[in-house]
C-alpha cells in the first residue's frame, strides 16, 4: 500500500510536470506579426522589435513588416532612431505607429561638414541644414531658389523674372569689393562646382557652413561661406526600390506694372495744358501689355532607384519647359543623372560613380525694350495698316515690339559633372577615401538682327554674332579618417587629406554686319561686308590649386566638444611672394544641459549648448589667372613693316607685375547657443558673429614711372561685417490627424569699410554706380566706395523738396554747389524668413514668405522718366503730373527709396490619396501652388527685390529700365510613387 501510494504521488507529479511543459510549449509557439509605420502611414524600414524580458527580437523589412516568436501575453518594444519607442501587447496583424521624437531628431540629423559628416548634436561650428521638405516649392528654374528665405543670414536675391535668370547669394554680408561674394558650392563632396549641375528635384539636403571655424577646411575658397549639396544618389544603404513621377503645369502673368499714362490720360494732359504741336496718333496702346503674354510652363521628372546593402543605383530624367511672360522668351531644359554604388571585400570596400548632365536652350530678350516701353507715346500704334511695324523715329523710341520680334537670339548651355569615389576600411576605425571628378560646361550663342531691324532710328543693315565658351574643372581629393572611442567617454575623429584642382576657361567669338540678305541669319557671318577690328576674338586661361588639409574632433562624454582644422593652399593665381597661404580654425562646444547643476531644469529643458569658434578663410576669386604678372597686349600703335609691306599692331605693356598679390583674408569670431525645450516643441539657435576681411583687392592708380602702366591690382583694404541671427522652430501641434509647425528666422548685419589706403596705394573715395546710360547724366555716379560706409553706399545731394518753380531744392554749399552725403546702402540690414506647415489627415498645407529690410533702392527708371521735356512726344509715370517738376533729371535723395518688403513666396495645398497601396502604388499626391501671391512694400517701382550682384562694381540696388517683371505663378502638380 505504501509503495502504491508513493507510485501514485510520483505519477501525479510527472503528470503535472508534463502539463506545465506542454503549456509552456504552447505559449512559446505564438508568432507576433505586424507592420511599423510613421504618422503618414509610411513603412519604417529597419525598426527594432524586441520581446521585453527576453533576448529575442527582429527588425522590420522593406515594407515595415516584422515576425517574431514570443510567449503568449508578452510585450513588444518597438524603437527606431528619431522616434519615440512604443510598447504593445504581442499579437498578430499589429499596426504600430511611431511618433517622431523631436529632440532626438534634432540631435541625430546628419550634417555635411566638408570631407565628412557629423551628427548635428556634435557640431561646434555654425551650420544650418535644410531638408528637401523645407525647400522652396513651385516653379524652380535655378537651384539657388531652393534656399530663398530658408537660412538666417543667407540672402538669395532673384531680381529678374526671366526663366533663364539665376539668383545671387550672399552670406552674412559681402566680404569683397571687387571679387565674387558668392559662397563655395560643394555637390556630393565635389567642391567648386555649379549648383545647377544637378536637378533640383534630386537634392535631398543642403547644409550651409556659415562661420570660419566650419568653412576654414576649404581655405582660400571659403571666405564667403560654403554650401554643401547632398543628392539622392548619396542615400544610405537602406534596402528600397521605387519608380517615381513628379510633374506640374504652371501658368504665370506679370504681378505688377509701371503706372504710366494711358492714351486717355495723355490726351487729357494735352487738353488741360493746351500743348501745341502734340501729335495724337489715334490709338490706345499699352506698351507693357503688348510685350507680355500669359506664360505656360511644364516640368516632368521620372526617377528609378534600387538600393540594397551591397549595391544600388538611381537614375533620374527631367524635362522642363518654361515660358517667360515676355513674348519670345523661353527656356527648355533636359537633365539627367545616373549614380551607382557597389560594395565588396566583406563590406570594407565601396565604390560610387555618377554623372549629371543637363542641356539648356533659351531665347533671351533685348533688355532695351523696357526703356523703349516706358518712352513710347501711348497713342502710337504697334503696326501700320499694312501690317508692318510702325516707327515713330528718334533716339531710344524704337518700337519695342519690333525690337523684340525682329531679332533672333539662341543660347545653349551644356553642363556635365562626373565623379568616381572609392572608400576602403583599412583597419578598425581607419578609412581611406579617394574622390576624382570632372566638371565641364560649354555655352554657345547666336544673335542676328535683320536688315530691316531698327536701332537709334535707323537700320543696322544686318548684324550677326556667334560666341562659344568652355570651362572645365578637374579635381582629385584623397583623405584618411580615423575614428576611435577610449574608455567609453572619449571620442576622437581625425581627418587629413590632399587636394589637386585644375581649371581651364577658353572661348572665342566673331561678329559681322552689312548683310545683303537675311537668309543665313547668324550661320554665315562671312556674308557680311562690314568688318572692323575687334570683330574676332579668342581667349584661354588656366590655374591650379594644390592643398593639404586636416581636421580633428574630440568629444568628452557628449558634453565637451572641440574641433580644429587647418588648410594649406598653394595657387598659381597668387604673386611670387605669396604662392602659399595657411587657414586655421578652432571651435568649442559645451552642452550645459547635461551638467549636474541643470538637473532641476530637465522637466522643460531638453538641450542647451554653447558654441564658440574662430577661424581664418580666404577668397581667391578676386585674383584671376595671370593677374600677378606683367602682360603685354597688341594694343599699341600700328606700324608699317617694310619687309613684308604690311601694317602691324605693336605690343605694349598693359598690366604691371605685382609679386605681392594674394588672396583676400577673412577672420571670423562666432558665438552661438542651441536650445530645445518642452520635449522639442520649441527649438532654435542664436548666433553672434564678427568678421573682418583684410587685404581687400582693388585697382589703384600708380605713378608712371616707375610703373609702366598707370593702375595696379593690390591688396590694401579692410571690411567689417558683424551681426546676429535667430532661428526658431516650433512643433505647435503633434496629433494623429493634425500637425502644425512653424519656422522663423531673423538676421541682422552691419557692414563698414574701415580701410582703403596705405602708404603705397591711396583711395579717398572711389566712384561707383555709373549713370552714364541715362539721358543727360553722363559722368554722374550714384554710389561711392569710401571708408566709414558700407558697400553699395548711395552718395549724392539731399533733396528737401520742389520749389515754386518746379526745381529740385538741393542741399548746397556757400558757392551753390550741391553737397554730396551718404543716402543709405543697397545692402539689406535685416533678413526675415517665415514658413508654416500643417497636415490634417490626408491634406497638407505649407506657406513660406521672406523679407528684406533696411536697404535703399535708386529708382533710376523713375528718375529718368521724371522729365518735363518728355511730354508730349513720350510718356511719363502717372504721379509725375502731380509732382510740379520742371527741372532736368538729376540724381539726388528724391529718387532713393526705402526698399523694405515682405513677399508671400509660396502657398501649397496638397492631398495624398489614401488606400493606393491596395492597387500596387506607394503614393499619389496632388498639389496646387501659388507663387509671389503678394508683396508688401512702399517702393514705387514694379518690384523691390532689386539686383545685389556678386560684385559691388555691378551697381547693386539700382533699378534700371531693364528690370524683367516678376511673374505671379500658379502650378498644378502630381507626385506618384510606384
Amino acid at each position: 500500500m505504501k509503495n502504491k501510494t508513493i507510485h501514485t504521488i510520483c505519477s501525479l507529479f510527472m503528470l503535472l510536470m508534463m502539463l506545465g511543459v506542454s503549456q509552456q510549449t504552447l505559449a512559446q509557439a505564438i508568432t507576433a506579426t505586424g507592420v511599423v509605420v510613421d504618422k503618414n502611414e509610411e513603412p519604417i524600414i529597419g525598426a527594432n522589435v524586441k520581446v521585453v524580458g527576453e533576448g529575442s527580437g527582429t527588425i522590420t523589412d522593406i515594407d515595415g513588416r516584422f515576425k517574431v516568436s514570443c510567449a503568449q501575453g508578452s510585450t513588444l518594444e518597438i524603437s527606431y532612431i528619431g522616434y519615440v519607442s512604443q510598447k504593445v501587447k504581442a499579437g498578430t496583424n499589429l499596426t504600430v505607429t511611431l511618433q517622431e521624437d523631436a529632440v532626438m531628431l534634432q540631435e541625430t540629423v546628419i550634417v555635411g561638414v566638408g570631407y565628412g559628416t557629423m551628427r548635428k548634436g556634435d557640431l561646434t561650428g555654425s551650420i544650418a541644414s535644410i531638408s528637401a521638405d523645407e525647400m522652396k516649392q513651385g516653379v524652380i528654374t535655378s537651384a539657388e531658389q531652393l534656399l530663398q528665405g530658408k537660412v538666417a543670414g543667407l540672402s538669395v536675391v532673384q531680381s529678374s523674372g526671366a526663366p533663364e535668370a539665376g539668383a545671387s547669394i550672399r552670406l552674412r554680408g559681402g566680404t569683397s569689393l571687387s571679387a565674387s561674394n558668392g559662397p563655395l558650392i560643394v555637390v556630393d563632396g565635389i567642391s567648386g562646382v555649379d549648383m545647377n549641375s544637378v536637378q533640383p528635384s534630386e537634392i535631398v539636403s543642403i547644409d550651409v557652413l556659415k562661420d570660419a571655424s566650419a568653412a576654414a577646411v576649404y581655405g582660400s575658397r571659403g571666405a564667403n561661406g560654403v554650401i554643401i549639396v547632398t543628392t539622392k544618389r548619396a542615400a544610405n544603404d537602406v534596402e528600397q526600390k521605387s519608380i517615381e513621377y513628379n510633374g506640374y503645369v504652371a501658368v504665370g502673368q506679370a504681378a505688377k506694372h509701371l503706372d504710366l499714362l494711358s492714351a486717355d490720360q495723355w490726351r487729357q494732359y494735352v487738353r488741360d495744358n493746351n500743348v501745341a504741336h502734340a501729335i495724337d496718333y489715334g490709338y490706345d496702346t499699352d506698351w507693357q501689355k503688348e510685350l507680355e503674354r500669359t506664360a505656360i510652363s511644364q516640368n516632368h521628372n521620372i526617377s528609378i532607384s534600387n538600393f540594397k546593402s551591397s549595391a544600388g543605383y538611381r537614375a533620374s530624367v527631367t524635362y522642363q519647359e518654361n515660358q517667360g511672360i515676355i513674348e519670345r522668351n523661353k527656356m527648355n531644359r533636359l537633365a539627367g543623372s545616373l549614380a551607382a554604388y557597389q560594395t565588396g571585400w566583406d563590406g570594407r570596400l565601396r565604390i560610387d560613380v555618377g554623372i549629371n548632365a543637363n542641356f539648356d536652350k533659351w531665347n533671351p530678350i533685348d533688355t532695351r525694350i523696357f526703356e523703349r516701353m516706358v518712352n513710347m507715346n501711348p497713342t502710337f500704334p504697334v503696326y501700320n495698316p499694312d501690317g508692318s511695324f510702325a516707327q515713330i523715329g528718334g533716339t531710344n523710341t524704337e518700337n519695342p515690339v519690333e525690337l523684340n520680334t525682329n531679332r533672333t537670339e539662341d543660347q545653349k548651355r551644356h553642363r556635365f559633372l562626373g565623379y568616381g569615389k572609392v572608400e576602403l576600411d583599412l583597419v578598425k576605425g581607419l578609412k581611406g577615401v579617394a574622390n576624382a571628378s570632372y566638371e565641364y560646361q560649354s555655352t554657345e550663342g547666336g544673335l542676328y538682327k535683320p536688315t530691316y531691324a531698327q536701332m537709334e532710328g535707323k537700320s543696322e543693315k544686318g548684324w550677326g554674332q556667334r560666341t562659344h565658351g568652355e570651362y572645365s574643372n578637374k579635381q582629385l581629393e584623397t583623405y584618411l579618417t580615423y575614428d576611435a572611442t577610449f574608455a567609453e567617454i572619449h571620442k576622437l575623429n581625425v581627418m587629413a587629406g590632399y587636394s589637386y584642382l585644375e581649371t581651364v576657361a577658353e572661348g572665342f567669338g566673331a561678329q559681322r554686319s552689312g548683310f545683303d540678305t537675311n537668309a543665313f541669319g547668324y550661320n554665315n557671318l562671312a556674308a557680311g561686308s562690314d568688318f572692323r577690328a575687334g570683330d574676332v576674338y579668342s581667349y584661354k586661361n588656366e590655374s591650379k590649386l594644390i592643398s593639404f588639409f586636416g581636421r580633428a574632433n574630440y568629444n568628452l562624454m557628449g558634453k565637451y566638444m572641440l574641433t580644429a582644422t587647418i588648410r594649406r593652399d598653394g595657387s598659381t593665381r597668387f604673386g611670387a611672394n605669396h604662392k602659399w597661404g595657411t587657414f586655421p580654425s578652432a571651435s568649442l562646444a559645451w552642452r550645459i544641459s547635461d551638467e549636474a547643476f541643470m538637473e532641476s531644469a530637465k522637466g522643460w529643458l531638453d538641450n542647451l549648448k554653447l558654441r564658440l569658434g574662430y577661424g581664418i578663410t580666404g577668397n581667391q576669386n578676386g585674383v584671376e589667372p595671370y593677374k600677378s604678372i606683367a602682360i603685354f597686349s597688341a594694343d599699341g600703335e600700328s606700324y608699317y613693316d617694310a619687309a613684308t609691306g604690311t601694317w602691324k599692331k605693336s605690343y605694349v605693356q598693359s598690366q604691371n607685375e605685382n609679386p605681392d598679390l594674394k588672396w583676400e583674408q577673412t577672420a571670423q569670431l562666432n558665438v552661438g547657443v542651441d536650445f530645445s525645450v518642452l520635449r522639442g516643441r520649441i527649438n532654435g539657435t542664436v548666433e553672434y558673429y564678427h568678421k573682418k576681411t583684410s587685404d581687400l583687392l582693388w585697382t589703384y592708380p600708380v605713378p608712371q614711372p616707375p610703373y609702366p602702366v598707370g593702375t595696379m591690382l593690390a591688396n590694401v583694404g579692410d571690411l567689417v561685417n558683424k551681426g546676429f541671427e535667430v532661428t526658431l522652430n516650433g512643433n505647435i501641434l503633434q496629433q494623429k490627424d493634425l500637425t502644425l509647425g512653424a519656422t522663423v528666422s531673423l538676421a541682422y548685419n552691419k557692414q563698414e569699410i574701415t580701410k582703403l589706403s596705405n602708404d603705397t596705394y591711396q583711395a579717398v573715395g572711389l566712384q561707383a554706380g555709373s549713370l552714364h546710360n541715362l539721358r543727360g547724366m553722363s559722368g554722374q555716379y550714384a554710389q561711392i566706395i569710401k571708408e566709414g560706409y558700407p558697400a553699395g553706399a548711395f552718395y549724392g545731394p539731399k533733396c528737401m523738396g520742389i520749389d515754386e518753380n518746379g526745381k529740385y531744392i538741393l542741399n548746397r554749399d556757400e558757392d551753390g554747389n550741391p553737397i554730396n552725403e551718404y543716402l543709405g546702402s543697397a545692402m539689406p540690414k535685416w533678413n526675415l524668413g517665415v514658413s508654416l506647415n500643417m497636415t490634417y489627415k490626408d491634406f497638407d498645407v505649407s506657406v513660406a514668405g521672406y523679407g528684406m529690410f533696411g536697404q535703399k533702392i535708386l529708382n533710376a527708371t523713375r528718375m529718368a522718366s521724371f522729365d518735363y521735356t518728355r511730354l508730349p512726344a513720350q510718356n511719363v509715370p502717372d504721379d509725375f503730373l502731380n509732382s510740379t517738376i520742371q527741372d532736368d533729371p538729376i540724381f539726388s535723395s528724391y529718387f532713393v527709396e526705402n526698399g523694405d518688403f515682405f513677399r508671400l513666396q509660396s502657398l501649397t495645398i496638397g492631398y495624398t490619396v489614401p488606400g493606393v497601396k491596395k492597387i500596387g502604388l506607394q503614393k499619389v499626391r496632388f498639389y496646387l501652388t501659388g507663387e509671389n501671391l503678394f508683396c508688401i512694400s512702399g517702393y514705387s517701382g514694379t518690384d523691390p527685390e532689386v539686383s545685389i550682384p556678386d560684385s559691388v562694381l555691378d551697381s547693386p540696388g539700382i533699378d534700371w529700365y531693364n528690370s524683367y517683371p516678376r511673374p505671379r505663378t500658379y502650378s498644378l502638380g502630381v507626385n506618384i510613387a510606384f
